[in-house]
């Protein structure tokens, strides 16, 4: 599938994601009605409070949390629901995480060897035990590692290092898309910069296509061409990274760029405490979707929405 030539690698249409609790005979919707896609070699972010459903897309995208309604498409391929074995194969080859907790996500009871060659392993992607740790001896100094670290365990690595240990494993598996959520949000500062150069890094060299998960929105402007903004599981902003950032329209956007901190005290002394709320908004007559307000700028409206934020967006421009 392309868009304007470019050509959409993941698809998300209509995403509904509920959990049920049984004992109380009812069910949480997490995500609602989730609409978009990302084009192959960009990276998309994800951006949006704790709880708002970040992590459950990109669990629903790699098949780890079930779907209630909507449809996932991947590079042509519809992927959720019942999908044959073999397409359950290309989705996990194809499709890596790299996980928030990098502790988390090692077997502390694994040496490196093994954390980086389970993906080799399971479908034998070595010609010999040789090209095996040739593969992983490669991957572990793509991340800036020793061969040497191979017999140590992650209990071992600081957490930095017990990322890149992360981002090796799924590089080795040579992957078309990465879903990172929230890779650097549990490192010092210090380490997040080479976190995310070395992502960028692989991005450049691979052409990988990268959905970015965060609740940061000054790391997300650094990483991502485009940005959706999620708020209690619905979407309600979608805009390339400059256009968001210079003309942000919906009120839930406009509270996270508010939320930024800025180096100047000045500044965050003079700064208007913007609060959303939902629950005020009026929503009669039709019911709000996903609109486009400009070229590749979606916000979440209705008609009479769509025409103050269209008013808004022009007055912004002739300033």
């Amino acid at each position: 599938m392309a868009i304007d030539n470019k050509e959409v690698l993941l698809e998300v249409k209509n995403l509904e994601v509920t959990f049920n609790n049984s004992r109380k005979n009812k069910g949480f919707r997490a995500v609602k009605n989730a609409n978009f896609h990302i084009y192959k070699g960009e990276t998309f972010g994800l951006v949006g409070e704790s709880g708002s459903g970040k992590t459950t897309i990109g669990r629903s995208i790699m098949r780890l949390n079930p779907i209630s309604d909507g449809e996932i498409w991947f590079n042509g391929k519809r992927i959720d629901g019942k999908i044959s074995n073999e397409d359950k194969r290309e989705v996990i080859r194809n499709i890596q995480m790299i996980f928030q907790d990098p502790a988390a996500s090692l077997n502390e009871r694994a040496t490196i060897d093994y954390c980086v060659s389970e993906g080799l392993y399971n479908f034998h992607l070595y010609e010999s035990e040789e090209d095996r740790e040739a593969k992983v001896d490669a991957a572990l100094k793509s991340v800036g590692l020793l061969p040497e670290h191979k017999s140590r365990y992650p209990h071992e690595f600081s957490g930095g290092q017990r990322q890149r240990v992360g981002i090796a494993r799924a590089m080795i598996m040579e992957p078309k898309f990465i879903i990172a959520d929230e890779p650097i949000s549990a490192l010092d500062v210090s380490i997040r910069a080479q976190v995310l150069n070395l992502m960028n890094k692989f991005k450049e060299e691979r052409g990988l296509t990268y959905m970015f998960i965060a609740h940061d929105l000054s790391v997300v402007r650094y990483f991502a061409d485009r940005i959706a903004v999620i708020h209690n599981g619905r979407i309600v902003e979608v805009a390339p990274t400059d256009e968001l950032f210079k003309y942000p329209l919906h009120p839930y956007t406009l509270s996270l760029l508010q939320a930024v901190p800025m180096p100047d005290p000045k500044i965050e002394k003079a700064k208007e405490l913007v609060i959303y709320d939902d629950s005020i908004r009026d929503f009669s007559g039709e019911k709000p979707i996903l609109r486009e307000v400009s070229d590749d700028h979606f916000v979440f409206a209705n008609d009479r929405e769509l025409k103050e934020y269209q008013e808004k967006l022009n007055e912004m421009k002739k300033d």
